[in-house]
């Protein structure tokens, strides 16, 4: 089969679909890997890694699309929108809950769609979990720089030290995003609240954290109580394929200390918190309300070689399926069957179904 690697235009996104590594694998099964030039440099790899790896180096990015199966990072954009080709097998995230305009571009192009974020097996979905991990790792590094007073933040060292209170770190949801960012603020000293709505995961988390973090059920009431006192606040909320809730509002935003800040993890899908929207690696926050916002949908894109390396590690074994069988693998293998968003011009995906019923 042949393979399309266009290099990523979002901004500052420095991920690429496949690793030189990778393109050998493929290459030794007999698959014709097409990459276009300097797609990987962001990363770490130039073309003569991937040219030395067997792949096929193109000038552009018309070239790269031009294949039967495309693989990418992030969802396309506006300005890809006329290279999705008919019958063509694209796979990459997507979080269409919300991108209506993109979701209504793959339906009229007639492509079939496999979105990284919605392959699940047995409730567990394998090809988010890494960037899950490394976005909330980030969440609190790029937190904790955002507190600085340089940055605008209101000058709080997260960990504290000997004989000053730490900072206070709010984590709304308690996944694998919010398992991690807890693992780092708890790591740093900070004081650490983490709410979720699953009182059995509550229960995992206090085995795993002991009293180092204080664990509350998700409740208006729960969530109201400790914002005035905190100074990071990280969105770590994810209904897989829908938009999650928000949980907090603008008003409650306004009552955080100036100078404070906010992480929404979950801004891909459409943010858990009201005041938050997508900003960009080049602009990555905002104030609002006196708080600082950081809304940057691909913060892994900040550790692109890491990134690359871990998403491809879950990948490829389904690249090779698909590269091997085309659109019957999607009959052979159930959990990346869950992964089809869009067919023959057709909403597929349930729970996407439900954002955008007039759609399906």
């Amino acid at each position: 089969m042949e393979i399309g690697i266009p290099k990523e235009i979002k901004d500052q996104e420095f991920r690429v679909g496949l690793s030189p590594d990778s393109v050998k694998v493929l290459n030794r099964q007999g698959h014709r890997v097409f990459v276009e030039s300097q797609a990987g440099l962001g990363a770490g790899f130039t073309d003569a890694d991937y040219k030395a790896a067997g792949a096929e180096l193109v000038k552009t990015a018309e070239a790269a699309w031009q294949r039967e199966l495309v693989v990418k990072v992030k969802e396309p954009l506006a300005a890809e929108y006329g290279l999705i080709q008919k019958e063509q097998i694209l796979f990459t995230y997507l979080h269409l809950a919300a991108n209506r305009a993109l979701t209504e571009a793959l339906i009229a192009s007639g492509v079939s769609a496999i979105a990284y974020e919605t392959v699940e097996i047995a409730g567990q979905r394998p090809l988010l979990t890494p960037m899950s991990i490394i976005a909330g790792r980030l969440s609190v590094q790029f937190g904790a720089r955002y507190l600085e007073r340089q940055q605008g933040g209101r000058g709080v060292l997260l960990g504290g030290i000997p004989g000053v209170q730490p900072g206070h770190v709010v984590i709304l949801g308690g996944g694998i995003v919010g398992t991690e960012a807890a693992k780092m603020a708890v790591g740093l000293g900070a004081r650490v609240t983490l709410v979720d709505i699953n009182i059995d995961r509550l229960n995992q988390l206090e085995a795993l954290f002991g009293s180092r973090v204080q664990l509350l059920y998700s409740s208006a009431p729960n969530i109201e109580a400790v914002l005035p006192d905190a100074d990071l606040v990280i969105g770590a909320v994810l209904v897989p394929g829908r938009r999650p809730p928000q949980l907090i509002s603008r008003q409650l935003v306004s009552q955080m200390p100036t100078g404070a800040v906010i992480v929404d993890v979950a801004v891909d899908q459409g943010g858990c918190i009201e005041t938050v929207r997508p900003t960009s690696h080049t602009e990555p926050v905002y104030t609002e309300a006196g708080v600082l916002h950081y809304g940057v949908p691909n913060m892994p894109g900040a550790v692109p070689r890491t990134a690359t390396a871990a998403l491809n590690n879950s990948t490829l074994p389904y690249i090779l399926k698909l590269a091997n069988q085309g659109l019957q693998a999607l009959e052979q293998d159930p959990a990346l069957a869950e992964g089809l968003n869009v067919q023959r011009q057709q909403l597929i995906h349930p729970a996407v179904q439900q954002v955008f019923p007039e759609l399906a």
